[in-house]
């Protein structure tokens, strides 16, 4: 089977009509259908239930759609190894990371890196922790830079930085001044917090726990920039990291907490036993080095 009609199927299987993925893919409508009868004839079933113009993707298209995106992205990390190994200086890096990271972190790491290596392309996703480590697992991405480590997937893993968690509150709150607080402290106000998808909600659930608080949310965000000005704005509490100098939002103070052992770890992760190609192992190294260098300066 030709590699192109395995990204047909993909595309047919994520829109699920057959004019939509054709005109996506520049195709004909009979090109399409021609390709999906030979792929279900190939496997000896149908892969769509069909409802008037629309498909279906059933048990057996879910398999399918699994392994086909787990065969596009092995051969195009085979063709990448390869346009690496016949110029090692370029090649593609495919990078998620975690927003909180996007401020500061990945982009002087890529400023830094494109400086000594200028024909390396990347691919960026920046996500939830969660979703970084769907990436992870189906090949779509060769490096992370998040937290937790991750779970869901066997994982090499460095730590990068580590920060400390802190408890932010509007500028008029009735504790602002204190050099230090528990969380105990504001167990009855409502809290900020991340969906609990995301690591730092995790993490955050865990110092609830142990701080005997039931916490009432007021609101689950996507970013941690939300959450600062929700904070701001006197809808709650919440627990996020220690800002970086300047980088704190205005109208929120950021409180530490009495338990100093209150940190995230923030790493670099990738599939144990899945060799990286050498742009993305270049990276990698460099990453690493970057880190260790700045945590010992």
């Amino acid at each position: 089977m030709l590699l192109d009609e395995l990204r047909w199927f993909v595309v047919l299987a994520e829109t699920e009509h057959v004019t939509e993925a054709a005109a996506e893919l520049g195709v004909a409508q009979p090109t399409l259908s021609r390709a999906l009868a030979r792929l279900e004839n190939l496997v000896g079933t149908p892969l769509f239930d069909r409802a008037g113009r629309r498909l279906r993707l059933n048990s057996y298209g879910q398999i399918m759609l699994e392994h086909a995106r787990r065969s596009i992205a092995e051969m195009d990390a085979a063709r990448r190894r390869i346009e690496a190994l016949l110029d090692p200086d370029s090649g593609l890096v495919r990078l998620a990371f975690l927003h909180s990271a996007a401020n500061w972190f990945v982009p002087e790491a890529l400023r830094q890196f494109r400086a000594l290596a200028p024909a390396v392309r990347f691919e960026l996703f920046q996500g939830a922790a969660h979703d970084i480590a769907e990436r992870l697992r189906t090949g779509q991405a060769d490096v992370a830079i998040t937290s937790p480590r991750p779970a869901q997937v066997p994982c090499a893993w460095r730590v990068l930085y580590v920060e400390r968690l802190c408890l932010a509150v509007p500028s008029d709150h009735r504790l602002v001044g204190r050099a230090r607080v528990r969380l105990s402290e504001v167990a009855d106000e409502t809290f900020i917090a991340l969906g609990a998808d995301f690591g730092l909600r995790q993490l955050t659930d865990q110092v609830w726990a142990e701080s005997g608080i039931t916490p009432e949310i007021a609101f689950e965000a996507m970013e941690i920039p939300t959450m600062e000005g929700l904070v701001a704005a006197g809808f709650g509490v919440a627990v996020v990291p220690v800002p970086r100098p300047g980088r704190g939002a205005p109208s929120v103070i950021y409180l530490p907490l009495s338990d100093t052992r209150v940190k995230r770890e923030i790493g670099m992760a990738w599939v144990k036993g899945r060799e990286l190609s050498p742009a993305a192992a270049r990276f990698a190294e460099f990453v690493s080095a970057t880190a260790s260098d700045a945590q010992n300066a």
